[in-house]
């Protein structure tokens, strides 16, 4: 009770209600990213964010996650025990399954790493916008999975829509707003947009999977 009175007089300071500091935390944990041009929600959270960082850090910090801020992208990501962070390296806690620790299918853990090579390929050639984003083809990424992983996009359009539907979910990817998602994955013409955040999602040592590494098993693995 104390501790809640402590917290409640400094989030008053900042005009911040218990529930609404409970709403931003439990945001966190539950997606484990919040990005600010994702939605008009995302972009209250994320403002809301930058008004108690501090709070926020160390009410997560008593469960040992972290928390990465980009402020040039304006997204925060938040961390399990025994992540790896780019930049950051935590040897004491050892890592746990929970809600933030995302489990994917072997086909996503694929895509994912296949992305982040394109998105390093394309900050080597100077391909990136104001945002930070990589504009690929589905058909570049066809192509890129079968060199790199020599494995293919499903071809059931269901299966294929939930894949990318997981990957926007993860805040990697984004399609153009006007766009059905449907009509987009029926067509290799279609372009996506790899966001900053496969960054901060993908370690470059985990970019080692595509040097030899098998991705072929049928378990789950964990990606962060």
């Amino acid at each position: 009770m104390i501790v809640t009175q402590a917290l409640e007089t400094s989030l008053n300071h900042e005009g911040i209600t218990l529930t609404e500091f409970s709403e931003l935390a439990l945001r966190l944990v539950d997606y484990s990213v919040i990005c600010r041009d994702e939605s008009q929600i995302e972009q209250t959270l994320y403002d809301r964010f930058l008004r108690i960082e501090p709070l926020i850090r160390d009410y997560l910090s008593v469960l040992h996650i972290r928390l990465l801020h980009e402020t040039q992208f304006q997204y925060v990501r938040a961390y399990p025990p025994g992540s790896e962070i780019p930049g950051m390296h935590d040897e004491q806690h050892q890592p746990f399954n929970s809600g933030l620790r995302q489990r994917l299918s072997q086909q996503e853990i694929a895509v994912i790493l296949v992305l982040r090579s394109q998105y390093d390929k394309s900050l080597r050639e100077g391909a990136v916008d104001d945002n930070g984003q990589v504009m690929l083809s589905l058909e570049a990424l066809s192509i890129a999975m079968h060199n790199l992983l020599g494995r293919a996009l499903p071809e059931n359009q269901h299966d294929r829509k939930k894949l990318f539907s997981r990957l926007k979910q993860l805040r990697l990817i984004q399609f153009s707003a006007e766009v059905n998602i449907d009509d987009v994955l029926e067509s290799g013409d279609t372009w996506i947009r790899i966001r900053p955040m496969i960054v901060s999602f993908v370690s470059d040592e985990a970019l080692s999977v595509l040097k030899g590494q098998d991705l072929t098993g049928e378990e789950e693995k964990e990606c962060l």
